[in-house]
């Protein structure tokens, strides 16, 4: 590593190793490259290697921070398959790139939103999620348990000179209010769980889109060559092909050094 970081500082690049990297792997930034310091060894190399790719996308596409990149850039190709070949890759890189967690616990989620449902169609065979549940609106419209629609947990205020406080949660809607009927109970907890499930793909989308960007393929896909080159062949093959290619012909800069003089790829 010690090498392949004294290579990068005779190009002007600054490298950082006893920081927290903004609380990522690593990052980079003009001419900085940071590594977590709390990274274990093994990843650090990786690490670094992913970050110089982002170097390199730089120069070759000087907007790539704010666009994300193009493959027409980086392959000189526009062919699909190269971004399903690098999803590929990335899967096998990180695979917190399969959002395996927050696909888990969505469909946790999902179950519960189901278990809801069958309460409320005990006393409501007729209720559908997609209209409006019209004995809870008239039901709630007096209670303070309107608030739990919009918040899991609510302290009211209330009185002027002596001030009451009150706790409210999803949790404990039949303590709170012990007259409330089971399935509008149920109906509260659904819609927290509906609006649970909705941040929970907003998360997914947002990582699926962070790991789709070219400039993420890119970065990932060099640091798959470091960690197993037959691998990555496999997965990738019109990828690697386009990339060697590119790579003898100096098309990728520095990287062609790096590739040939330490990570042993050419």
């Amino acid at each position: 590593m010690k090498e392949i970081i004294k290579y990068l500082k005779t190009l002007g690049i600054e490298v950082h190793t006893g920081t927290k990297a903004r609380g990522h792997h690593g990052f980079f930034l003009k001419n900085r490259i940071d590594i977590s310091k709390n990274l274990p060894d093994n990843k650090k190399i990786p690490t670094l290697i992913h970050e110089f790719a982002h170097y390199i996308h730089f120069k070759l596409e000087p907007d790539m921070p704010k666009t994300g990149g193009t493959f027409e850039v980086l392959f000189k190709s526009s062919d699909p398959v190269i971004q399903k070949e690098l999803i590929e890759v990335t899967h096998f890189v990180d695979e917190n790139s399969l959002c395996k967690k927050l696909e888990f616990h969505k469909s946790l989620v999902k179950e519960e939103i189901k278990k809801q449902e069958k309460i409320i169609k005990k006393g409501y065979p007729k209720f559908q999620r997609s209209k409006k549940f019209k004995e809870f609106e008239k039901y709630i419209k007096n209670s303070d348990a309107k608030y739990l629609l919009k918040y899991d947990r609510i302290k009211l205020i209330k009185g002027f000179w002596t001030k009451k406080t009150k706790l409210y949660t999803t949790d404990t809607i039949e303590k709170d209010f012990p007259a409330m009927p089971a399935e509008f109970a149920a109906y509260i907890r659904l819609c927290s769980f509906k609006k649970k499930q909705s941040r929970i793909s907003a998360r997914i989308n947002k990582n699926k889109k962070y790991y789709t960007k070219p400039s993420e393929l890119f970065a990932r896909f060099v640091e798959a060559l470091y960690i197993d080159r037959k691998y990555t062949e496999e997965l990738a093959p019109v990828s690697t092909e386009i990339f060697y290619k590119l790579l003898n012909e100096n098309y990728y800069r520095e990287l062609s050094i790096l590739c040939r003089k330490y990570l042993r790829i050419l």
